[in-house]
């Protein structure tokens, strides 16, 4: 069983449905948090879709916000309760993947999926273990998870942005070398930027690499 997420959404400014990017936004915040970058990127993707679900916990530490899974050191959950959060999440978003190609006439290579922090870790661990190869993947803020476990695991090895703040206090900027070297060693094509005297956010250096890489992955 699934369970359902709310989902934002901003039409493409040509009004015709060629591509999209999937917003999958952090701990504590909602699809809002990042819906908002739809308006700079779609001035020069015209024809993509941007999209931009709640994630289908209530966060614990924050009753106004959504989780994709409990973090321990952050809410006191346990690491069974992480394990079996990132297991349920990961089939919703799934199921929400499926939905959104039924729907829109899109197929996996059309769209790409934009993470951060939480959300990057939910693209990363679900992304490359779906039979059809998404456009991309773009991580801001975020890690790996279970990195043992991707060679075995991996099926489809779509391009991937990382981009992480070297002031970041809260993901360590220390992750995304260690995120990019599994990838790599998994055979993945890897890209990464870093936000110079950024902390957790998004830079608009890193919004500008993201757009570079949105030109040239999703289909024109």
């Amino acid at each position: 069983m699934t369970r359902e997420m709310k989902l934002g959404r901003a039409a493409p400014k040509s009004g015709t449905v060629k591509s999209a990017v999937i917003f999958l936004h952090g701990y504590g915040a909602d699809g809002d948090d990042l819906l908002g970058l739809a308006e700079p990127l779609g001035e020069h993707l015209p024809d993509t879709l941007f999209l931009a679900p709640d994630a289908p916990e209530e966060c614990i530490t924050n009753p106004f916000g959504r989780q994709w899974f409990p973090i321990p050191w952050l809410d006191e959950s346990s690491p069974e309760d992480a394990a079996a959060g990132l297991a349920q999440s990961s089939k919703d978003l799934n199921a929400f993947l499926d939905k959104v190609m039924e729907d829109e006439g899109l197929t996996a290579s059309q769209i790409v999926v934009f993470g951060f922090s939480q959300g990057t870790m939910m693209a990363l661990q679900v992304i490359p273990r779906r039979a059809e190869a998404f456009a991309g993947i773009i991580g801001f803020s975020g890690r790996l998870l279970r990195p043992d476990a991707l060679a075995e695991e991996v099926l489809t090895k779509p391009p991937v942005l990382l981009a992480h703040g070297n002031t970041d206090q809260i993901v360590p900027f220390s992750d995304l070398q260690k995120t990019a070297e599994a990838l790599q060693e998994a055979g993945f094509q890897v890209y990464a930027h870093v936000m110079e005297g950024t902390g957790h956010g998004i830079s608009p250096g890193g919004l500008g690499t993201a757009l570079s890489f949105l030109s040239e992955y999703l289909p024109s």
